[in-house]
């Protein structure tokens, strides 16, 4: 693997906002989130992380290129429409850190950046003394015109990495699809695992 991945915290992830929103826009706007994104919706978005000492981000460069990147914070920090999904749940909230997103451009993937974007991330949340992760995945209908014939989710590379679905724990979050005039609530279902 030609990538070079950094864990950020800080104001060390001021130089690499504007790359990221412009990364969460361009490949979340695949299936299966189908993002119609706004930069300016996404620079104040990353600088929640920026601005709170216990969030990460693992940047992937290649050269001086950010082509990656994933970001995450303790739940207890993250946005209520996450931690109301736990609502209704056994689970301990300030135990777990949130693995928010991860993106990365599609010429380089499958080189192994996927299990660093996860190690440093659960890495982080060891030293912060946390004892769970979680990360959310949209649930979209496998009838749903936009799929690709070719997707294959990412179930698999979760399950052999120690995650499962949390049974009820579903987050509701709003964005506008590509092609939408208006938002509409998405189901996000979240995994977890105990370090």
């Amino acid at each position: 693997m030609s990538l070079r991945c950094l864990a950020l915290s800080g104001a060390d992830i001021d130089p690499v906002i504007e790359g990221l929103a412009a990364l969460r826009i361009r490949v979340f706007r695949d299936w299966p989130y189908l993002y119609d994104g706004d930069l300016d919706y996404e620079r104040g978005y990353l600088r929640v992380y920026r601005d709170n000492p216990r969030a990460v981000v693992v940047a992937a460069f290649d050269g001086a290129a950010l082509v990656g990147a994933a970001t995450g914070l303790p739940m207890a920090d993250a946005d209520d429409e996450f931690a109301a999904a736990f609502a209704d749940s056994a689970q301990d909230m300030s135990q777990i850190f949130y693995c928010a997103e991860s993106v990365l451009l599609a010429q380089y993937r499958r080189q192994g950046a996927g299990h660093l974007f996860f190690d440093l991330r659960e890495a982080h949340a060891r030293a912060l003394g946390l004892r769970a992760v979680a990360f959310c995945s949209v649930v979209r209908p496998h009838d749903h015109p936009a799929r690709p014939a070719s997707y294959t989710p990412l179930d698999g590379f979760w399950r052999k990495r120690g995650y499962a679905p949390l049974p009820g724990v579903v987050a509701q979050f709003h964005w506008r699809d590509v092609g939408q005039q208006d938002e509409s609530a998405k189901p996000l279902q979240f995994w977890m695992k105990r370090l």
